[in-house]
């Protein structure tokens, strides 16, 4: 049996990933350290899986803990999720951002390669295309970032492929994500950010379901059809499926790819709420803001190369991941708090 370290693994696509890992017969064991997380996660995971991940609580910049992890486990290879990941937050506290995307980042590095072990599948983001010239996007497309959330992943990137040119035994999957949203269709594990959302799917179910009163909708004057910003959504189960079929890629002399994760559709904001409301049957109110430090217009997917390479692609529209959003938004008012 394959046994994989998961950074982040009690995190919104961490905990979805670690039940794809389960199902596929991989022992997970997950360090977290439960910054934006909460720990009766890992009992949700079980109860949909049937089995337990292990887990070790502290941070991926922690030397020490990650000396004795990985002297006392022999692993097969690490997803890597830890990590800080909201765009205005970044803007404001960009010292934080980068401490942790990229030098827990390099520490994860070192223990790894201290242990022999060099199979690595790395959580990045569309946001290392910054503010792309057309659509969709292709993983040759120039890299940028627009905010220092994107240039530390951006920056990790840059990292990875310098390590897999330094030695053949690296092979590393990087995995661009596009926006994730909905939830396991059980309704037991989800996203629960804290406080006021930084992502559109949670604002607004919290919306629908009377948590917080408005929407703020960031900017209505981008040069798209309805003036609101337009991204690839992706449910998150078909999303965590890419980190099985990236893990199975990884071989020797493949050094280190990137590959889109989308759905290769492009829905606005706007279109967003009303999608949700007709999934839901709720009215969502919102209120048009300026618009966001560090936004851009227009951003989805080619995920032709996933396919092609992987052979992966995404399975659910858009209808299913508003009806599991919703779902989940209603089991879990209050996210994993227990009432």
């Amino acid at each position: 049996m394959n046994k994989i370290l998961v950074t982040g693994g009690a995190g919104f696509i961490g905990s979805h990933t670690c039940v794809e890992l389960l199902a596929h017969a991989y022992q997970v064991i997950v360090l977290d350290n439960f910054s934006n997380s909460s720990k009766l996660v890992l009992d949700r995971v079980e109860q949909i899986s049937g089995s337990r991940p292990s887990l070790v609580e502290g941070d991926v910049q922690d030397k020490k803990l990650l000396d004795q992890l990985f002297t006392e486990n022999n692993f097969d290879a690490v997803i890597h999720f830890a990590g800080l990941k909201a765009v205005g937050e970044s803007v404001e506290r960009p010292q934080w951002y980068y401490q942790n995307n990229v030098q827990g980042t390099l520490e994860l590095l070192k223990a790894m390669s201290n242990h022999d072990c060099r199979k690595l599948v790395f959580s990045s983001s569309a946001t290392v295309y910054g503010d792309p010239a057309t659509v969709p996007i292709t993983e040759n497309f120039p890299l940028s970032a627009t905010n220092p959330y994107g240039r530390s992943k951006l920056m990790v990137e840059n990292i990875l492929r310098d390590v897999a040119v330094s030695n053949n035994d690296w092979q590393i999957s990087i995995l661009r994500y596009f926006n994730p949203i909905a939830a396991h269709p059980s309704g037991l594990i989800g996203e629960q950010p804290n406080g006021i959302p930084n992502n559109l799917m949670p604002y607004i179910a919290q919306v629908a379901i009377g948590r917080l009163e408005r929407l703020a909708v960031f900017g209505a004057d981008y040069p798209t059809d309805d003036g609101s910003g337009v991204r690839d959504y992706i449910h998150v189960v078909d999303l965590a499926k890419a980190h099985i079929k990236a893990l199975k890629s990884l071989k020797i002399g493949v050094g280190c790819r990137a590959h889109n994760i989308g759905t290769g559709e492009g829905y606005s904001v706007l279109e967003m709420i009303k999608a949700f409301e007709l999934a839901s049957g709720k009215s969502v109110l919102y209120d048009i803001v300026e618009r966001r430090a560090g936004d851009i217009a227009e951003c989805y997917a080619d995920p032709a190369l996933s396919l092609a390479e992987l052979g992966w692609q995404a399975e659910f529209g858009l209808e299913k991941m508003m009806q599991d959003q919703w779902n989940w938004q209603c089991s879990n008012p209050n996210g994993y708090e227990i009432e």
